[in-house]
């Protein structure tokens, strides 16, 4: 399959702050690739390099060509931080991005995808911040474009709205679309992508489909009972261990957990309580990002440490706006 989107070695530094470290990464046609990673990873400035909105070192190509040489109706980018007109309700701002291009969408089918139509002669000041943002996702969409970045798309959207822009996502995907997002949210990510890349200190340090990257960094499944039986008591066959008041057996497929109900029973424990679960991509980013020296984490307090000093974002914003 052809590379939409090939880049190598991209680096980036404000000052002292590396914001990104020799990123390399490509993105096919057609295929949705997500970045996630902690604040001041780095990711909104990786957008920018790979857009041609920031100068970086390395070698970035769209379609074959310099960012900056490619025709600017194929490619869509909706910022983390855009603030367009407060006096313009949303279909005039719509019609405005729109009248920017030689060839642009129907307004009002743009308004329909991003689900506001209810809401089109409203002021952009008096929109909800979740219309406010499904504006902003409009404005990226009227050039019906062949390669899409998004930082952030569903900051502030309620859980209705997100899920209806997730679907348009993947409408606009399965007719070719190839899309770059950023995203906090990880069942956003595991639900679009194709590819996760985690961005940890300026670096990509894993990149591979969602369920790949749980089945090789996630862990074991576990199985938490409320109880204060001793694991030394019970016939198990699955590693367990008493962590606070609860025993913790790991690694239980589902099928297998009234198995560990009945070890309970013949040795006369009882319990208040059973949850399972199976590791999900948030374990994989903290496992990776913890790696990377990113986070410290405590499994058990649940607590996330920053380590490391300076916000690779922050201080490629600050740059930025003094450019």
């Amino acid at each position: 399959m052809t590379a939409t989107l090939v880049a190598e070695d991209v680096r980036r530094s404000y000052g002292e702050t590396v914001a990104l470290d020799g990123v390399s990464l490509s993105v096919d046609a057609g295929e949705v690739f997500a970045l996630v990673g902690p604040n001041g990873a780095g990711k909104t400035t990786l957008v920018r390099a790979l857009t041609g909105t920031t100068d970086a070192e390395g070698s970035v190509e769209l379609f074959g060509a310099d960012p900056l040489d490619v025709d600017r109706e194929r490619v869509g980018l909706l910022p983390q931080a855009f603030d367009p007109p407060a006096r313009l309700t949303a279909r005039e701002l719509l019609d405005y991005y729109a009248g920017l291009y030689d060839e642009a969408r129907d307004i009002e089918t743009v308004l329909s995808d991003v689900g506001l139509v209810g809401d089109a002669d409203t002021w952009y000041e008096n929109l909800s911040g979740g219309q406010k943002r499904r504006t902003c996702v409009g404005s990226a969409l009227v050039n019906d474009p062949d390669l899409l970045f998004l930082d952030e798309p569903t900051t502030g959207i309620d859980p209705a709205g997100r899920r209806a822009l997730w679907d348009l996502l993947e409408s606009l995907a399965d007719g070719g679309t190839t899309i770059v997002l950023t995203t906090h949210d990880m069942a956003e990510a595991h639900r679009l992508a194709d590819r996760v890349g985690l961005l940890a200190d300026g670096r990509l340090v894993a990149a591979d489909d969602p369920d790949t990257l749980v089945a090789e960094y996630g862990g074991e499944s576990r199985l938490v009972v409320e109880t204060d039986a001793d694991p030394a008591a019970l016939d198990l066959s699955y590693p367990a261990e008493r962590t606070g008041d609860s025993l913790v057996v790991s690694d239980v497929p589902p099928e297998a957990i009234g198995d560990v109900v009945d070890a309970l029973a013949a040795a006369g424990a009882s319990y208040d309580a059973l949850t399972w679960s199976e590791p999900d991509l948030e374990e994989v980013y903290l496992e990776l990002a913890s790696t990377a020296g990113e986070y410290g984490y405590r499994p058990a307090t649940g607590r996330l440490d920053r380590r490391g000093e300076g916000d690779r974002d922050a201080a490629a914003a600050d740059a930025e706006g003094e450019r």
